[in-house]
C-alpha cells in the first residue's frame, strides 16, 4: 500500500521539489501551505509520515508538531522538520515537541528519501 507523506511549507517551490522527489520514489503526496493549512489537511487526509517547515505565517512548525502530538489519532505519526534552521536551541525545541527527525534545507532528494523510509518503517 503507497504511503502518504503530508508535507508542509509555505514555498511553492520547497513544497514542488518535495512533491518530486517524493512521488518519483512511489509515495503519494498531500501539501500544505502553513501549520493551520497543515494540521487541516491532515485532520481531512491523514499521513502516515508529516514534513513540515519551522518558520511559516499563521502557524510555525513548533505549533505543527505540537498540534500533532495532542491528537491521539496521529499522535504517533512521524515528524520530519525541514528547515533552513540548524540552530541547536531550536532542533532541541523541536525534540521535545515530539519531532522524529531535522533535515537542513537544501535537501539531498536521495537522503530525503531515505529519511522517510526509516520513519516511516
Amino acid at each position: 500500500m503507497t504511503k502518504t507523506i503530508l508535507t508542509i511549507d509555505d514555498s511553492r517551490t520547497m513544497r514542488d521539489m518535495l512533491m518530486m522527489a517524493l512521488v518519483d520514489a512511489g509515495y503519494r503526496v498531500i501539501q500544505a501551505v502553513d501549520g493551520v493549512d497543515g494540521l487541516e489537511t491532515l485532520a481531512a487526509e491523514g499521513a502516515d509520515v508529516i514534513i513540515t517547515d519551522i518558520n511559516m505565517p499563521r502557524m510555525d512548525g513548533f505549533g505543527v508538531i505540537e498540534g500533532v502530538r495532542a491528537d491521539p489519532a496521529h499522535r504517533a505519526t512521524p515528524v520530519l522538520v525541514l528547515t533552513t534552521e540548524s540552530d541547536a536551541t531550536k532542533k532541541q525545541r523541536a525534540r521535545d515537541a515530539g519531532a522524529t527527525g531535522w533535515i537542513v534545507k537544501p535537501f539531498d532528494p536521495a537522503k530525503l528519501v531515505d529519511a522517510v523510509r526509516r520513519v516511516a518503517a
